[in-house]
């Protein structure tokens, strides 16, 4: 701000309200400090920028109303970062990829030696009863046992109970179609366990532990629906096919087909109820 002056000198022209003296000639040229004011046409920094008219038609783009550049397209950022190393997930049905990574561990080779195992078990009775070997009954004595027990067709029977041990055991050996040869012995067994329990209900007392109990057929059993549930691993014919890279739906069926042929078999042979 400027304080007034009393100094005459700094009066404007024709400026007598101070009192102070005369005014001076208007040809004297005098600086007056609100000279330097701006005048009220003065545009300032912006005279030489253009107003935007707020009132046009927007541009053909329809973008921003300064007529900045159409934005480029957004681009997501690259990631330098290396990767994190850690366990990947192997999908199910990718059974080679798991093997290759030997993800399985010695699973294969506790797989064959079950399968195996039981199998030749399975083999060594069914000659026993067929050729009576290693001081088995044969076949005529084998007839006669299932006979005694009830069963109708005993001849028959004879031949089928024996050659289903021999073959299911042969298939299993081999891992070659091993649920179904697993139901099959699975069947087998049901049945033997249901004729045992018949035997010694009519001495009126039932065995579990050995040497007059059943805990070697029920093991027997076990072992077979687990093969079933398990499946063959890789070290067999059936390493290629669904039920060893992915046992599911079928070993279920298979189980349930194991499970019930051989109750079939007793109720549609003996009819005798062994839980009476």
């Amino acid at each position: 701000m400027t304080s007034p002056s009393h100094d005459p000198s700094w009066q404007r022209p024709g400026d007598t309200s101070s009192g102070a003296g005369p005014s001076r000639p208007s040809t004297a040229s005098l600086v007056d400090p609100e000279d330097d004011m701006p005048s009220d046409t003065y545009g300032g920094d912006f005279e030489t920028t253009a107003i935007p008219q707020y009132g046009a038609a927007p541009s053909a783009t329809g973008y921003s109303l300064l007529n900045d550049p159409e934005p480029l397209p957004y681009v997501a950022p690259h990631d330098d970062r290396p990767p994190m190393i850690g366990p990947a997930a192997i999908e199910p049905d990718d059974y080679d990829a798991a093997r290759r990574a030997g993800r399985r561990g010695t699973q294969d080779l506790g797989l064959l030696l079950l399968r195996a195992g039981f199998g030749a078990l399975l083999i060594a009775h069914g000659l026993q009863k067929a050729f009576g070997w290693w001081g088995g009954s044969g076949l005529g004595s084998f007839g006669d046992g299932l006979a005694n027990l009830g069963y109708q067709h005993a001849e028959l029977l004879t031949y089928l109970a024996a050659g289903t041990e021999i073959a299911a055991g042969v298939l299993l050996v081999l891992g070659l179609f091993t649920p179904l040869a697993a139901a099959a012995a699975l069947a087998y067994l049901v049945n033997g366990l249901l004729a045992a329990v018949v035997t010694q209900q009519d001495s009126g007392r039932v065995e579990f532990f050995l040497p007059d109990g059943h805990e070697f057929q029920l093991t027997l059993i076990v072992i077979a629906a687990a093969i079933i549930l398990i499946g063959p691993g890789r070290y067999g014919f059936d390493a290629g096919r669904g039920w060893a890279r992915r046992p599911f739906i079928g070993s279920f069926v298979a189980l349930l087909l194991g499970v019930g042929g051989g109750i079939a078999v007793w109720v549609l042979l003996n009819g005798t109820n062994p839980l009476a």
